[in-house]
């Protein structure tokens, strides 16, 4: 018999649990072995909750998990940085396997838990902490084993991706939809890691890290949020035979990783654009796989329990049957970030002008002088002294652009540089 603490008994730690009383003879026969939960780690014993659960399971001392010899493996739920990376690095020092849903922990801190793990003979998984019930880090490490991974796109957070989806088929404003992602329960009552795009930040980070097999800085990763997303823009994008996406990029170059995260106008017929309201995708490309892409729920109660459940089934079998997954080594090279200034796209830019004659004149001289091409121009004409002018240019380094949105400023009938876009041909 395994025994298992768990560290959290909230949506997540309930679908968990659910799952192990409802599945546990089917688990038995997959592992050679019953799972036992001995502790659940709670902040009040005395709440009422939604699942039928023995009282003395509970426990509101963290001991009662980390120091009992009885329990081989430690899966926490609580989330956050501190007290879960105390309480993960201490499971491990203990030698406890410990499996995870923790993306802020394992982008910011993988690779000394995994050292750790590995020094103590013991494993930590997290499949769970990347694009919820969708099987992607395992499929890293082990089905694209013989494959050199290229690039990595995601939509990894269904927040955004659900705000972006009533913008684009319902024309709601963003702080309508926001509301409508918090009523539904999409999005948390503090919403700023999923809108700054903080969240699919981590995620990426952690992708790439176990593609690559390279440390990644969460520090390194340029990180761009929706808050900016207008209906302007959405209606611009479709004219153009685009949609709007919060992406998360990753490209494996010669000149290291480009790695980022921000809103893109993406073709209206590659599938990452048909990836609707809180649903995530992972779209990839491998050296002889080529392209692949995994699409299902990326957040809730039991399509999260599900992936911490199958890493619970593997921890399972290899403390069972003494052949513990050493994981300390996956960041075995040392490949460096690009600055996002070196960084080549393609851009739209809206912008609100003055109308008057010459000025299409003055923004191409300042474009042309920094190297930036244009390869379309569209001027909304209204019954308005100030117009919206929309700029779409090839490809060019982020450093050019910026340069010329910095030398904006000098043309004094641009009123207002409303919003920039990368657009991804993929």
């Amino acid at each position: 018999m395994i025994k298992i603490g768990l560290l959290g008994l909230g949506t997540v730690g309930t679908g968990v649990y659910s799952i192990l009383e409802r599945h546990s003879e089917n688990l038995k026969s997959k592992i050679g072995t019953g799972l036992q939960i001995e502790k659940i780690l709670v902040r009040d014993i005395e709440k009422q909750r939604d699942i039928d659960i023995d009282g003395t399971l509970l426990t509101e001392k963290v001991e009662d998990v980390l120091e009992n010899p009885e329990i081989d493996l430690v899966v926490e739920l609580i989330g956050g940085e501190e007290p879960a990376y105390q309480y993960i690095l201490q499971a491990l020092k203990n030698g406890k396997s410990v499996v995870t849903a923790n993306k802020l922990l394992i982008a910011k801190y993988g690779p000394e838990l995994m050292k750790m793990a590995a020094e103590k003979g013991v494993s930590i998984y997290f499949e769970a902490s990347v694009a919820g019930g969708i099987p992607i880090i395992r499929p890293l490490r082990e089905s694209f084993a013989a494959n050199k991974i290229e690039r990595i796109f995601g939509i990894l957070n269904g927040t955004t991706n659900y705000i972006l989806t009533r913008m684009t088929k319902e024309g709601q404003e963003l702080d309508i939809a926001l509301k409508e992602a918090q009523r539904l329960g999409y999005a948390e009552s503090d919403p700023s890691s999923d809108i700054s795009g903080a969240d699919a930040a981590y995620k990426i980070a952690i992708l790439s890290s176990i593609a690559y097999e390279t440390v990644i800085d969460i520090e390194d990763v340029h990180i761009e949020g929706i808050e900016n997303i207008e209906i302007e823009d959405i209606e611009i994008a479709r004219e153009l035979g685009y949609v709007i996406k919060l992406l998360a990029i990753s490209k494996f170059t010669s000149k290291g990783v480009d790695i980022r995260v921000h809103p893109a106008f993406i073709p209206v017929n590659h599938p990452l654009a048909s990836v609707h309201d809180a649903y995530n995708a992972i779209y990839l490309h491998g050296d002889s796989v080529g392209d692949v892409m995994l699409y299902g729920q990326g957040a809730g109660r039991f399509p999260t329990a599900s992936a911490v459940v199958a890493d619970i089934i593997q921890a399972g079998k290899e403390i069972y049957h003494g052949s513990p997954d050493i994981n300390g080594n996956i960041y075995k090279n040392n490949h460096g970030i690009m600055d996002i200034s070196q960084v080549e796209n393609s851009f739209y830019l809206r912008l609100q002008v003055k109308d008057k004659p010459g000025v299409l004149a003055k923004i191409a001289e300042v474009l042309g002088r920094n190297q930036v091409s244009l390869a379309s121009v569209i001027q909304k004409h209204r019954q308005n002294p100030v117009v919206p002018i929309v700029l779409v240019t090839h490809q060019v380094k982020e450093e050019y652009l910026q340069k010329s949105i910095a030398e904006f400023k000098n043309i004094e009938e641009i009123v207002a540089v409303k919003n920039i876009i990368r657009v991804e041909e993929l």
